[in-house]
């Protein structure tokens, strides 16, 4: 399966990435590799769980226009 994920860098220069489509579905890491493959891990595992819960394994995200 493919997911989308953000990637930011907070104030003391850690990665955070997140994946949208999986609610609480969230990791990080010192560089941004480290946070790219922690963030696969929880999804694996957010997936597991989701799936013993009876759970739907995402949601749905879509992308919007806004005119700024």
């Amino acid at each position: 399966m493919r997911f989308m994920i953000t990637l930011e860098r907070d104030e003391d220069g850690v990665w955070i990435a997140e994946c949208p489509s999986i609610p609480g579905c969230i990791s990080q890491g010192k560089t941004k590799d480290e946070a790219l493959e922690n963030i696969k891990e929880a999804i694996g595992l957010c997936l597991d769980v989701r799936a013993e819960k009876g759970l739907p394994l995402t949601i749905e995200t879509k992308q919007v226009e806004v005119a700024v």
